[in-house]
């Protein structure tokens, strides 16, 4: 009975290890995705703005 408990509670202790580790790397993910995300419309809006004063000289 006590190796069966040790056997289930290393199974339930790999199952959550495991989600913990995905929602990791899915956090980071997104973080990386909003990141690009940012840097995207400022490099757009800086193109913009650059267009946009050599258009009125």
């Amino acid at each position: 009975m006590g190796r069966l408990l040790l056997k289930v509670a290393a199974g339930v202790a790999a199952v959550i290890a495991f989600f913990w580790l995905l929602s990791v790397i899915v956090g980071l993910l997104v973080w990386f995705v909003m990141i690009a995300l940012v840097l995207g419309v400022v490099f757009l809006g800086v193109r913009m703005l650059k267009s946009e004063s050599s258009d009125r000289r």
